[in-house]
């Protein structure tokens, strides 16, 4: 009788459990107990291979239904082989990256894993006009990046009997070796330093690309800038990185990060539009109103009521950036108070006449402050 624990159990799952199921269970488990986050610990890596023995006979059609009829001890023995399980190369990227099935399927079908590499990642800077926020754009910019050479198809050989599968790592990429850590032993994966990790070697080298199946190639890549984008906003662009070396795998994927131009009077806070409205005395004892120009199309037409103070705020809703939770933002102004940069005698002999009628008393000057603290705390 197999003293080992029921696969269901291992993945947490019913015997009833669909493919989805078992896969998402076993990527949970899987992450948890990977050796990349759990260095050094041997109950974590006994579990990780508890768990990738228990997905690669589950998620097998064939090998479930035999599970399930005869358990650990099914006729012909271990769908292993001889030596049983002894775990697989998985690493974090793997979990994530949707290589699961191909590589557990590469256990019965008797393959070997070759390594599946990715292209890197491009990030480029785009600028865009204020006014693009609300209309939204349709963009292009031309990139420089390492793609396939068209000579060689990426290959980077010359004929297709230049190539040959790397005898070091056997074509994988990867050379795996045991290191003892005190009384317990780790399995140690690496990049392959004959392939450099490509799992494969070129005797004719593409005249073209020197053999590295790659070369330079500007193109033009549009995307579309939605209305009420934000600076620093990464718009992802699939397949439009790098490709990878040899053309083994998938191209990368090319972020376009998003600045947007300054304003000439607005400042943004999310969808709210903020500016300052600089008014003099006369404007802001009497009312007033002004007519601005908007982005939107619209002007803006802002009223300002008599005996308004410097500091108080106007708050016009429905006329700020789309893509709020509500619709669009607001604009709020703020009354600043313009005083002249020069004051001419006629204005200054005008002022003192006045100054009994419109300056402070400071007589009643504690009132007054009084008065506007209360003032400010109910607003």
């Amino acid at each position: 009788m197999s003293g080992k624990r029921d696969y269901y159990q291992v993945l947490g799952v019913s015997r009833d459990a669909t493919e989805s199921e078992i896969k998402r269970a076993f990527r949970s488990l899987a992450r948890r107990y990977h050796p990349d986050k759990n260095p050094d610990d041997a109950e974590a890596e006994t579990k990780f291979k508890q768990v990738q023995e228990a997905y690669a006979v589950l998620s097998n059609a064939d090998q479930r239904r035999k599970y399930d009829m005869f358990g650990h001890d099914q006729p012909g023995g271990s769908p292993f082989g001889p030596g049983g399980f002894e775990g697989i190369n998985i690493s974090i990227d793997d979990l994530f990256g949707g290589g699961i099935e191909s590589i557990f399927s590469q256990i019965f079908s008797g393959g070997r894993v070759r390594r599946r590499s990715r292209g890197t990642d491009l990030l480029v800077n785009h600028e865009i006009p204020f006014q693009t926020v609300f209309d939204g754009s349709e963009e292009s910019i031309e990139i420089d990046a390492l793609k396939n050479c068209e000579d060689c198809k990426g290959s980077g050989s010359r004929t297709p009997e230049g190539v040959r599968e790397c005898p070091s790592c056997d074509g994988r990429g990867r050379i795996q070796r045991i290191e003892k850590a005190g009384f317990f032993t780790k399995q140690v994966v690496t990049d392959c330093s004959t392939c450099r990790g490509e799992g494969r070697l070129v005797s004719d080298p593409c005249g073209t690309c020197k053999g590295e199946g790659r070369s330079k190639k500007t193109s033009q890549v549009t995307f579309t800038v939605p209305p009420g984008i934000s600076s620093g906003t990464r718009l992802r662009m699939r397949g439009h990185g790098e490709a990878p070396r040899g053309a083994r795998g998938e191209s990368g994927d090319l972020y376009i990060q998003i600045e947007i131009n300054e304003h000439p009077w607005f400042e943004r806070d999310g969808a709210d539009l903020l500016m300052a409205l600089p008014l003099g005395f006369v404007e802001l004892a009497l009312g007033t109103q002004v007519t601005i120009p908007h982005p939107d199309g619209a002007d803006l037409r802002i009223k300002v009521p008599a005996g308004s103070n410097p500091g108080d705020t106007i708050n016009l809703p429905g006329r700020g950036l789309p893509g709020g939770r509500r619709g669009r933002g607001s604009v709020t102004v703020l009354l600043k108070l313009d005083m002249p940069k020069k004051v001419s005698k006629s204005l200054r002999k005008s002022l003192d006449s006045l100054k009994d009628e419109i300056g402070t008393d400071f007589d009643s000057l504690e009132d007054s402050m009084k008065d506007e603290a209360q003032r400010r705390r109910r607003g």
